[in-house]
């Protein structure tokens, strides 16, 4: 099929091309031998009268022309996807369909084994692709990589509908034989400890975004990519981390640590689902959207039972 002379069957090829830069990686995406994509980059070539992609030392690399398209090419399949490939029902029981979901490892550890509980029982064929948080995430909604993101409200994108989850807290966490654990917790102590803290990726944490609106500067003797992991790094120090009260709960079950109530005022952190704009309607979207809504419960439920 033809549009403005363009075959549009090429435009799954130059999405590759543009994504992968590269005709090998590009051609194994989509199924396609090496000799059949390198022709239809040459087509786009021909067409888009540019080279698209150029040979610079032992990568390949894009014009400006492709870098100018990227994101339109991608844009336009996300759409076809969502409104005409897209199954008209979704019935849970009979579904194999394939969730990809942006999540970090404090989602992973809290939520998540709740959300594949319910969804097991519910739909035993449907699966889930977890992957790792990023920055500037939207992006990955956008190019149709991610189908939900769960991030705080705080970074959600203003061009995407989202709806919140959850609120959490922050609590300090300390060894449970830190010189810190008689007295009482104070602005001033707090300052004062040295800290463990969360950098993860190359992003910012809340707790990290909150300090730096309050004007607070702790002193850093440690820092590491995981959530869940200065729960572990405290231990055996005098040392504090701030953490989500829902994973220092639960770390504390299995590790020698104790909490304590913040004593600085932070906001809380509102956790939400987001997902792209043209996919408001699909109905498989919406299951998932719910199923989340009734893992929370499940998820405080069993805290609740825990305590």
């Amino acid at each position: 099929m033809r549009f403005n002379k363009l075959d549009l069957n090429l435009l799954v090829a130059l999405d590759a091309l543009l994504t992968e830069e590269g005709i090998s990686r590009a051609a194994e995406k989509i199924h396609l031998s090496q000799s059949a994509m390198s022709n239809a980059l040459a087509r786009l070539r021909e067409y888009f009268d540019d080279e698209l992609l150029v040979q610079v030392g032992r990568k390949m690399e894009l014009t400006s022309r492709a870098e100018g398209l990227k994101d339109a090419v991608r844009d336009i399949l996300v759409r076809v996807d969502a409104t005409v490939a897209a199954q008209p029902q979704f019935v849970p029981s009979q579904s194999n369909r394939l969730f990809r979901l942006l999540v970090s490892d404090y989602t992973m550890m809290t939520l998540m084994p709740h959300v594949l509980e319910l969804a097991y029982r519910q739909a035993p064929g449907v699966r889930f692709d977890l992957r790792p948080q990023v920055s500037n995430p939207q992006r990955v909604l956008e190019r149709g990589e991610a189908d939900l993101l769960i991030i705080p409200k705080d970074f959600c994108s203003t061009e995407h509908p989202s709806e919140m989850l959850f609120e959490e807290s922050f609590c300090c966490v300390l060894w449970n034989q830190s010189n810190l654990v008689g007295d009482d917790m104070t602005a001033e102590r707090y300052m004062a400890a040295g800290h463990v803290v969360v950098h993860p990726g190359d992003g910012i944490a809340l707790a990290d975004w909150f300090m730096q609106r309050l004007g607070m500067l702790r002193r850093v003797e440690a820092s590491t990519f995981s959530f869940l992991s200065p729960a572990h790094l405290v231990v055996g120090t005098h040392r504090i981390a701030t953490m989500h009260t829902r994973l220092a709960r639960q770390a504390a079950r299995s590790l020698p640590i104790t909490t304590r109530v913040m004593p600085v005022t932070m906001p809380k952190m509102q956790q939400c689902v987001q997902w792209h704009k043209h996919r408001t309607s699909d109905q498989g979207i919406a299951w998932a959207r719910s199923l989340l809504k009734e893992a929370v419960l499940a998820m405080d439920s069993a805290s609740d039972a825990a305590a």
